[in-house]
């Protein structure tokens, strides 16, 4: 049962492709979950600061994130928190430079967290977030993927790798490429052949816990 969904849009554009093609996967997810509530975050308008001094230093090394400094923790624990009452996370991103646009990347560096959403272990960075779906809508002005690709693509592998740190394992990446060149009719076409592609299935694979009245 899905009750929760995370959405969140990078682009700094109000009408950008990803934006659309997020709200697109927000309203496929509740065709299965009609009445699950939406937590918004929209970095494009609002956008996270940077990592503050506090911040970095709190996290520089195991004896001061022991004592972390007083407020240095608390962004980083309401994003942390709205990860982990989310049913699902919905991600709208454009692909900024072969990579994640840096209001993205500030969100990252505040939910990667040593001891709290990983944990370090001689082979690595293990999860220790509950898995959930993660819908990715990727729009690119150029083409990154297929026969047609003429551009590095730094920014699915890079995602993979960082949700997949904190235990974010189940993810679908839904490209929207050649941007540049879509206009009206053939962007909301070939936005929609990028929808078809999308396994709601994965829902019903996780049990979600629920708190019991006491």
């Amino acid at each position: 049962m899905m009750n929760n969904i995370l959405h969140i849009d990078c682009s700094p554009r109000a009408e950008s492709h990803s934006r659309q093609l997020s709200a697109a996967i927000v309203e496929k997810l509740l065709e299965v979950a009609a009445g699950a509530s939406i937590c918004r975050r929209d970095f494009g308008a609002a956008p996270l600061s940077h990592a503050a001094s506090d911040y970095a230093t709190t996290l520089s090394s195991p004896v001061t994130l022991a004592a972390p400094l007083k407020g240095s923790l608390d962004l980083s624990e309401t994003l942390i928190q709205e990860v982990e009452a989310a049913d699902a996370i919905v991600i709208g991103t454009p692909m900024h430079n072969l990579t994640v646009p840096s209001v993205l990347k500030a969100w990252i560096d505040q939910i990667l967290r040593a001891g709290r959403t990983f944990k370090s272990t001689p082979a690595g960075k293990v999860g220790m977030l509950r898995d959930r779906p993660v819908f990715i809508g990727i729009a690119s002005g150029g083409v990154f993927t297929g026969d047609r690709a003429n551009q590095p693509d730094f920014l699915t592998p890079y995602l993979a790798a960082v949700l997949s740190s904190i235990g974010l394992k189940t993810l679908q990446f839904l490209a929207l490429q050649a941007t540049a060149f879509l206009e009206g009719d053939n962007a909301t076409s070939a936005r929609e052949k990028v929808l078809a592609a999308i396994d709601l299935t994965v829902m019903g694979k996780f049990h979600v816990p629920r708190l019991t009245a006491k």
